[in-house]
């Protein structure tokens, strides 16, 4: 496989047609080996429109909803960024490149272990891998100035919304089979909330996410 003409048409038939124009996501995603994030066996695939099985019942994302989830963050080199689930590390390694700093959460070692060998060996040093049920909320009273959940939940946990700093943001897949959106939460200046949706899309659940609260007459 040539792999440079791979990343060339990942970029150009499947990210770009899927609405990521922003110049610096597009560099970042030109310069990132990619393959280098994908589970033994599958680096025939590394650039394919698929999700890429990982273990434990959980999926690497398709490239292009990697790269639309990474648009929507809008990041600009300074933020502190909180994701929850490391899987590989490859969603990871691309926060890394466009932020100060990354705490990223799994709640399996098994995965913590390969993305710190991954992150390790492709010089990413500003990323902190912590394991936990995150599913929930993460070290509550901190804030981060952005947020990415890599795994569908019913709902927001309101935890994550409580740990959005000031001019933050929180991007998640939100939803139940079979219908599922992605949605950005901001956080003004005045610490208001507003919520957008963004594209309709579908991943695998997050770990033990709680349960959609039942409606009571």
């Amino acid at each position: 496989m040539d792999i440079e003409h791979a990343r060339f048409n990942m970029i150009e038939q499947q990210i770009r047609t899927w609405e990521v124009l922003d110049s610096w996501v597009l560099s970042t995603l030109q310069d990132f080996h990619r393959e280098d994030f994908v589970p033994a066996g599958y680096t025939d695939l590394a650039f394919a429109d698929i999700q890429i099985p990982i273990g434990y019942g959980q999926t690497m994302m398709e490239p292009r909803l990697e790269a639309r989830l990474l648009q929507a963050l809008a990041l600009t080199g300074d933020e502190s960024v909180l994701e929850i689930g490391t899987g590989t590390g490859c969603m990871t390694a691309l926060l890394a490149r466009c932020a100060k700093t990354v705490t990223s959460v799994d709640i399996h070692g098994d995965f913590l272990k390969g993305a710190a060998q991954r992150l390790r060996k492709t010089g990413v040093n500003t990323v902190t891998l912590d394991e936990g049920d995150a599913a929930d909320d993460w070290k509550p009273g901190s804030t981060w100035d952005a947020i990415l959940l890599t795994g569908s939940v019913p709902e927001i946990p309101p935890a994550f919304e409580r740990a959005l700093a000031k001019n933050g943001r929180l991007v998640a897949v939100v939803g139940q089979n079979p219908i599922m959106e992605a949605i950005i939460i901001f956080r003004d200046a005045n610490g208001a909330l507003s919520r957008q949706s963004l594209f309709d899309t579908h991943v695998a659940p997050l770990i033990n996410t709680p349960s959609k609260r039942a409606f009571k007459f």
